[in-house]
């Protein structure tokens, strides 16, 4: 990954605090200050990318002539820069951990100029993971249970998304991906049907499924290119003949009233005895949509979303920052209106009882974990990088990190994992030393500006 993925400021900033001497330990905060209208909570992502770039992170000499030919930078800070590696330690919520506002989803303790160089990338990569994974995490719980699969590949912004998104969205729940390329990195189950152009390119709509069907076997066929109902009973007719050797999976509805649609086919399937065929459905689905289909009953087996869960059409950004919060062992802070930030290194704590999790503590990194009936807090943010160097209990899964998430969205309350906003939202304390330290250092701000 290229060194040269960050912001200008991020490097200018940099020089300054080399030539400055500012070069002590600081503690960086990444987390999002406020949730997204409508949502409940947020499924953390981006954490691997982030590690991965810190461990490969290194200016070779193109990027290094190119910062030369800006005249912004000395010969000594580019010389500096030669052996630029990352040497510090990095606390995060494993991904798939759901999150709420202002708790630290990574923090970031390292020497100043170090810490402040990940800025850019980090934001870039969890914020638009996390976006996805949770947009993703809404669209699994409207399916119930139903394979959900993404065809967001041609919707996405770009091939970075589309490919992290595919990782996000497996992460959050969803069964498989069209996204060859996605599959083939990082494991998850490629999924596909056939598109229109298929059966049009064919004279005979009969014989588009006859062929398809015979090169293909477990397939599933598009059904709605001339007309729906039609489509199911030349599938029947198909089966007919084919006998035994007949070996499609699924029906494909793609336009229309879907609900409408489903049930017809259902009904038509059923009395032909092909009730092992299920019946898939995709064209602009979004988790509300398919929350509707499910509370009426639709006869839908799976259903692929494109668009909206690619874009993450209602909420397509997060509020997260990135902010300096300790340097020299003291806390740090800002006045600006409405952009307070916690000072110190934190932790967050999750209450949990018998029935999953209550609510969480937001606290001071050096605080007793608090304890609740009996039970101490769970810490959600463990240790993943020392020295610069991954640590070898950071290093999980794909597959690890899907299961984590189940859990970990299954110990929610039920009214935070449903889709409409939770009245009351979760619970989210701020400990009273960290209260203490927050007002303390704004008062002595404050004091210093008389």
């Amino acid at each position: 990954m290229s060194a040269l993925l960050t912001d200008l400021y991020q490097l200018t900033m940099v020089q300054a605090y080399l030539e400055e001497d500012l070069l002590d330990e600081a503690v960086f905060s990444l987390f999002v200050r406020r949730l997204p209208e409508g949502r409940n909570y947020l499924l953390a992502c981006g954490l691997d990318d982030v590690l991965r770039y810190l461990e490969e992170l290194h200016f070779d000499s193109e990027s290094l002539d190119y910062l030369e030919s800006l005249d912004l930078f000395s010969k000594d800070f580019l010389r500096a820069l030669e052996s630029f590696a990352f040497e510090g330690d990095v606390y995060a919520v494993p991904e798939g951990t759901p999150v709420f506002a202002n708790e630290p989803i990574l923090e970031v303790v390292a020497p100043l100029p170090q810490a402040q160089i990940l800025e850019t990338f980090a934001l870039n990569q969890i914020t638009v993971q996390t976006v996805l994974a949770s947009k993703a995490a809404r669209v699994v719980t409207a399916g119930r249970g139903r394979p959900i699969i993404d065809f967001g590949l041609r919707r996405s912004q770009g091939i970075d998304a589309a490919m992290k998104g595919a990782r996000a969205f497996y992460i959050a729940g969803v069964h498989g991906t069209s996204n060859v390329a996605a599959s083939r990195a990082y494991g998850i189950p490629v999924r596909g049907t056939m598109a229109h152009s298929y059966i049009q390119a064919h004279d005979n709509e009969s014989e588009a499924f006859r062929r398809f069907a015979e090169r293909y076997p477990n397939t599933v066929l598009l059904i709605d290119t001339y007309d729906t109902i039609e489509g199911v009973q030349k599938v029947i007719d198909l089966a007919a003949k084919m006998g035994e050797k007949f070996n499609v999976r699924a029906i494909r509805l793609d336009s229309g009233d879907l609900m409408a649609h489903a049930r017809e086919a259902r009904r038509l399937l059923d009395n032909a005895s092909l009730h092992a065929v299920e019946i898939f459905a995709t064209g602009g689905l979004d988790e509300i949509l398919i929350d509707n289909l499910m509370r009426r009953g639709a006869p839908i087996d799976g259903f692929g979303v494109g668009s909206d869960m690619a874009v993450s059409t209602d909420a397509p950004n997060l509020d997260a920052v990135y902010k300096l919060v300790e340097f020299k062992g003291k806390g740090r802070t800002k006045l600006s209106e409405g952009k307070s930030v916690l000072p110190g290194r934190k932790q967050v704590y999750r209450i949990e009882d018998q029935g999953g999790a209550v609510k969480d503590v937001l606290a001071l990194a050096s605080e007793p974990a608090p304890v609740v009936n009996g039970r101490p807090g769970r810490p959600l943010l463990v240790p993943v990088m020392k020295g610069g160097r991954r640590i070898p209990e950071a290093i999980v899964t794909l597959g690890e990190c899907r299961t984590y998430a189940e859990g970990e969205l299954g110990s929610l309350p039920t009214r935070i994992r449903e889709l409409a906003p939770a009245n009351p939202p979760y619970q989210v304390e701020t400990s009273r030393a960290l209260h203490r330290a927050h007002t303390d250092l704004i008062a002595s701000l404050q004091a210093s500006m008389r």
